[in-house]
């Protein structure tokens, strides 16, 4: 029976007035691979650390990458720095972002990495398994900012010192330093590498020309009523906006700092009337298969409510 033993208590709000994570869990039990409803546990229940790293160590392969459609455009069991990045999130969201398991990781991106020193956005070894037609597969890809920037940051903002990085954090600051027109998903990278990179003096600096860049462009919906005159970016589904948010999923990050204080609010109350009917938020980026857009939506979900929980809205 839920809440005996020693797995999560569920949460206890009134079953005629559900909050927004009483309606979260009930999705989460409903469909989520084991990973995320372990992740939910963690967040919101009370569950344990060592349970995150155990299911996701499922995904993991032997060359210290992971895979088996971690992200869930990609299937197929083989490694990929998009699954890989993935995983080094999970592991950082849980405070287990170190010791022999990201070591084995930093030695995978070495192995996988362009003559740049970066990653890219899909190995050549994804050929002849199922994924997005929107990531294509190429013999000899390029350095990516889109997969290297979220890694190179994060290893940074954990003090995880391997020789990969040097060349992985020039190749970002050059990719960085080149933006002068960019898509939400690439600004999104780029934060995740400035938010986390130590030389914070030039990290502003970057951050600030950025903030520039995505309002003079419009990549943020700053009136989610008029969201349907912003543009959408080139090959992205309809309706496939950006808000504020998006870009700082915390306060701490640089990117609050390109919105205004009603801007944020404005989004945050968007992003909260987004729970769909059934608890879970909803995947707004190209569905291509029906399994794809199930796996992801928990991912989401968990991510809106840890989202708001940063800006301090109650969820439950």
């Amino acid at each position: 029976m839920a809440g005996t033993g020693a797995g999560p208590v569920p949460s206890s709000s009134s079953p005629s007035s559900p909050s927004p994570l009483d309606r979260a869990e009930r999705f989460v039990w409903l469909t989520a691979r084991v990973l995320e409803q372990r992740r939910f546990a963690y967040h919101f229940l009370g569950g344990e650390a060592d349970a995150v790293e155990a299911a996701l160590t499922a995904y993991l392969g032997g060359d210290g990458g992971y895979g088996y459609a971690l992200e869930p455009d990609l299937r197929g069991p083989v490694s990929q720095p998009l699954h890989t990045g993935h995983a080094l999130r999970v592991l950082d969201s849980i405070g287990r972002c170190g010791g022999l398991r990201v070591e084995r990781m930093c030695r995978y991106f070495t192995d996988v990495s362009t003559r740049e020193g970066a990653l890219p956005a899909i190995h050549p070894s994804q050929r002849g398994f199922p994924a997005a037609p929107f990531v294509p597969v190429v013999n000899d890809p390029p350095g990516a900012l889109l997969s290297t920037g979220p890694v190179v940051g994060l290893l940074h903002r954990n003090q995880v010192w391997h020789a990969w990085l040097f060349r992985a954090t020039d190749f970002c600051w050059a990719a960085v330093d080149a933006l002068t027109d960019s898509h939400p998903y690439e600004i999104e990278a780029a934060v995740a590498f400035l938010d986390g990179v130590p030389d914070r003096v030039r990290a502003e600096a970057a951050a600030d020309r950025l903030g520039r860049l995505v309002r003079e462009r419009r990549l943020a919906v700053l009136d989610p009523e008029r969201r349907a005159e912003y543009p959408v970016a080139e090959g992205y589904a309809p309706g496939e906006h950006h808000f504020p948010y998006d870009y700082a999923r915390t306060p701490t990050s640089l990117a609050r700092r390109w919105f205004t204080e009603e801007e944020i609010t404005h989004s945050l109350d968007h992003l909260a009337a987004e729970q769909q009917e059934d608890g879970g938020w909803p995947v707004n980026w190209r569905q291509w298969a029906p399994g794809t857009a199930l796996e992801a939506r928990p991912i989401v979900t968990i991510e809106a409510l840890r989202t708001l929980r940063a800006y301090g809205r109650l969820v439950g």
